[in-house]
């Protein structure tokens, strides 16, 4: 049982909760995600870990409910518990010295994003963030990624803050003004397939984190598995995190849509 000490709400369906975990927030690492069960008959819902506070013994997730289960977690206030919280989970993100690295980040991938562009910033890239979302009120976590990098681009699909239009729209105009060495990017997989294709054109190397359905987050059941450079692979084990170039996300976005 883990005890949920915080809860903000940043918008009407996507919450932040700080949740008692002190193995799991010593152990985390970016890119890591946690199985999360919220009570003894709930599915397994997997989220990234956004943040983390060793001396609380705490871990940061943020929630979008979706479905019943994520409606589930997001219904719980301050002193109720998550039955389970099991991780960290995956393989860490390969944090180096790239030069310029471009985080980009759609709705409430900012928030898995988030760790990732601050160990960036700490091992001396320059860090140029893209945050995106439909309307200015699905921006999240704006003030705590502006802490961490060098220069924050708005982009708003109705053009209500920031730029008006995608995150690709953004990305394209930094890679055409400077050398970028490294691109990250973390959301709906329709928009990581654009960003994909467009750093391809580039020959940008490029990260993605993968949100596929999973059940167990081991490897055993099969359910997350994608293709990446022609081979099978498991995101809970082998991933979340692969070179965008080489996913199949066509094949990808066809498996979700079978949920």
């Amino acid at each position: 049982m883990n005890k949920i000490l915080e809860k903000e709400y940043f918008s009407e369906k996507v919450v932040r909760l700080s949740v008692e975990a002190p193995m799991i927030a010593k152990a985390r690492k970016p890119g890591h995600f946690v199985i999360v069960i919220p009570d003894e008959k709930g599915e397994r819902i997997p989220l990234t870990i956004a943040d983390a506070d060793t001396c609380r013994g705490t871990i940061t997730l943020v929630v979008q409910a979706i479905g019943p289960s994520t409606a589930q977690i997001c219904a719980k206030e301050p002193g109720d518990f998550l039955h389970d919280v099991v991780g960290p989970l995956g393989r860490a993100t390969d944090i180096r010295n790239f030069g310029t690295v471009v985080c980009c980040g759609g709705g409430v991938g900012v928030a898995p994003l988030l760790p990732i562009l601050r160990a960036m910033k700490a091992a001396g890239n320059r860090v140029v963030s893209i945050l995106a979302a439909r309307t200015r009120e699905l921006i999240i976590l704006e003030e705590q990624v502006r802490e961490s990098s060098d220069e924050v681009i708005i982009m708003t699909d109705d053009g209500s803050y920031g730029n008006k239009g995608l995150v690709t729209d953004g990305l394209e105009e930094v890679i055409r003004r400077e050398p970028v060495d490294m691109v990250c990017t973390i959301g709906p997989a329709i928009m990581m397939k654009f960003v994909s294709l467009l750093t391809r054109k580039y020959n940008v190397p490029t990260i993605c984190s993968l949100n596929t359905i999973m059940v167990d987050g081991t490897g055993m059941c099969g359910a997350c598995r994608v293709t990446v450079g022609g081979k099978m692979r498991f995101v809970c084990v082998d991933g979340p995190e692969f070179d965008a170039h080489k996913v199949d996300f066509d094949e990808m976005l066809m498996r979700l849509r079978s949920y």
